[in-house]
């Protein structure tokens, strides 16, 4: 196995919860030795200068520094048209069920299987009557650029595509079905290193059809980023290539 696909996956530190006046937050003892709600707030990091806000998704993504160690903070926000009536709030069913602390075991239990995703350090939930806010905070990875931007800026290479493919075929052979597999949130880490982001309603379910549907939607959001670009970024040879690292990695969990 390529020595870089494993650089993300040390053993975590002790799971730990932290009570708070309105919720709970979950954390890693290894990353966090003192535990304080101010970490979910961007205020804070903004008051230190260690904040570095971007557009993405629902929001904004907002990357922190503190010291040596760098860390991406997400609040979860709901998408189509809920999120008019709803906005971040989502409602109550028990702390494990949240979307936050749900996210964080996961992210746990694939960085356990030697998955390229980025290492869970805390999440928390904010209680507000039947409903909850949460956020969730994760290391960075060594690299911000996605599949939808590399693809911006130029066409693919084959080894690229395969690498891709193998990602997605890694995750599979686990069981591991994303909800949202699209190409904002693969990232490229080199060109035989590809991570994936946002397991936000992911999870372990063992193989099955899913499979197919998951790179159904893949394929749809690279249609959509390349559509209005040159020719030559996206069509059938890259497709051909990704499924052939797909398949070179879906039958092994030792890819």
């Amino acid at each position: 196995m390529d020595p870089s696909r494993t650089k993300h996956t040390a053993s975590a530190g002790p799971e730990r919860v932290l009570r708070t006046g309105r919720g709970a937050m979950l954390y890693d003892a290894s990353r966090i030795d003192q535990p304080d709600e101010r970490l979910f707030e961007r205020e804070h990091w903004r008051s230190l200068g260690a904040l570095e806000e971007l557009p993405g998704g629902r929001g904004t993504v907002a990357f922190v520094a503190d010291g040596d160690r760098r860390w991406v903070l997400r609040h979860y926000r709901r998408g189509g048209a809920v999120a008019t009536v709803l906005g971040d709030r989502y409602l109550w069913t028990g702390a494990a069920r949240t979307r936050s602390f749900a996210e964080w075991r996961l992210l746990r239990q694939l960085a356990d299987f030697g998955l390229p995703v980025p290492r869970a350090v805390a999440a928390r939930y904010v209680r507000c009557g039947p409903w909850y806010r949460a956020d969730l905070l994760t290391e960075e990875l060594p690299s911000r650029l996605t599949l939808a931007q590399a693809l911006a800026t130029g066409p693919l290479d084959a080894t690229t595509w395969r690498s891709v493919g193998e990602c997605v075929g890694r995750l599979h052979s686990r069981g591991v079905r994303h909800a949202d597999l699209n190409a904002h949130n693969l990232v490229l880490g080199g060109p035989a290193t590809v991570y994936v982001l946002d397991f936000d309603r992911g999870g372990i379910v063992g193989r099955g059809a899913w499979e197919e549907r998951v790179l159904a939607r893949l394929r749809r959001s690279l249609e959509k980023v390349t559509r209005e670009r040159p020719a030559g970024r996206f069509g059938e040879d890259e497709w051909r290539e990704l499924k052939m690292g797909v398949a070179a990695c879906a039958s092994s969990t030792s890819c």
